[in-house]
């Protein structure tokens, strides 16, 4: 069966400028790939055979770069936004989407295996499930608990939360396209709809490596670790 993989590039990674002056996002290098030449290794390695990339800000730069895919030993096309429509939005452009596929970012760094959450998927019958991840976030500051008079109840010095968090890669059963209208329609707006509509939403926990790179200080991290790992780690 041929593995189907909608990789999001249409941003304008206003967030990582000035990286993203001259360059759109995922064409910036992590060590010596840009990484969406990364995550297209990733998927080749993996065996999937057929990725769409949903290109809308200097899409013609993306095309160039990547072609047909015949350099990766896979086929590359493109679904091309008149105007931006959000994560979930771009999945209506796309007229041979098969019963169940992949859809991820193009701005991320993981060992994630990609193939191995797509099975995941199709073997729970699922209808949307979301790759999670553990975040630790420290907060630089003395954290004040008040009470509703004033006074303070508790205090914590620089504490460190953990969050569940999506990953930006999800499983996808083409029937989540009934909830999809056609305009600008983010992944938020999709997971509201689904709990609203009480549907399960299926979440599986990752334990790895994972880096959202939408912030310069993330993709600096981000580059650090890819040269410290090699390409090899993430393969």
């Amino acid at each position: 069966m041929i593995r189907r993989a909608v990789i999001l590039c249409g941003g304008k990674g206003t967030r990582l400028r000035p990286y993203t002056v001259a360059l759109p996002k995922p064409l910036i290098p992590i060590g010596d790939y840009p990484i969406l030449e990364v995550i297209i290794r990733q998927l080749a390695r993996q065996n999937f055979h057929h990725v769409t990339l949903a290109v809308n800000h200097q899409a013609e730069l993306i095309r160039a770069f990547f072609g047909d895919g015949k350099k990766w030993n896979l086929k590359i096309d493109y679904s091309m936004e008149e105007k931006p429509l959000g994560t979930m939005g771009a999945l209506r452009l796309i007229p041979d989407l098969p019963e169940n596929f992949l859809v991820l970012n193009g701005d991320i760094l993981t060992n994630l295996n990609f193939g191995n959450l797509l099975n995941y998927h199709k073997n729970h019958k699922a209808l949307f499930t979301i790759s999670g991840f553990q975040r630790k976030e420290f907060i630089d500051y003395g954290v004040l608990h008040v009470c509703h008079k004033g006074f303070l109840r508790k205090f914590r010095e620089k504490p460190c939360q953990h969050y569940l968090v999506s990953m930006g890669i999800y499983g996808v059963n083409k029937k989540i396209l009934r909830y999809i209208p056609k305009k600008p329609f983010g992944f938020d707006h999709l997971m509201y709809r689904l709990l609203q509509k009480k549907d399960q939403v299926h979440v599986k926990t990752f334990i790895g490596y994972w880096m959202d790179i939408g912030r310069p200080e993330d993709f600096e991290q981000a580059t650090r670790d890819f040269m410290k790992l090699g390409l090899e780690h993430f393969s």
